[in-house]
C-alpha cells in the first residue's frame, strides 16, 4: 500500500485542492514586478522551456504569455495545468 500513496502524491498537483493557497514567496514575487505566472514557474523551479513544452507550444510565445499583464481566461486555465496548480490560485 505505500507504493499507492507514493503514485497519488505524484498525480496530485503540489498546491492544488484544499484551500487554493498562494505561497506568500509567489505574493512577493509579484509584489516585486512578476506577473502571476512567472512568479509561480519561478516557485516551482521550472524553466519556460518545460512549461511550454508541457503546453504543446514554443518557448518564445510562452514567454509571450508570462509577460502578459491580462492574458485571456482559457491561457490562464491552461497554463494553471501546466503548472498543477489551479486557475485561482494563478488568477489574482
Amino acid at each position: 500500500m505505500k507504493g499507492a500513496n507514493n503514485i497519488q502524491m505524484i498525480r496530485t498537483p503540489r498546491y492544488g485542492g484544499g484551500g487554493n493557497r498562494i505561497p506568500n514567496e509567489v505574493v512577493g514575487a509579484t509584489m516585486d514586478g512578476l506577473t502571476p505566472i512567472q512568479a509561480w514557474r519561478e516557485h516551482l523551479g521550472l524553466t519556460q522551456a518545460v512549461v511550454a513544452q508541457r503546453l504543446g507550444i514554443s518557448q518564445a510565445l510562452y514567454a509571450k504569455y508570462e509577460k502578459s499583464p491580462r492574458p485571456r481566461t482559457s491561457t490562464i486555465s491552461r497554463i494553471a495545468v501546466a503548472l498543477g496548480i489551479s486557475k485561482e490560485q494563478l488568477d489574482f
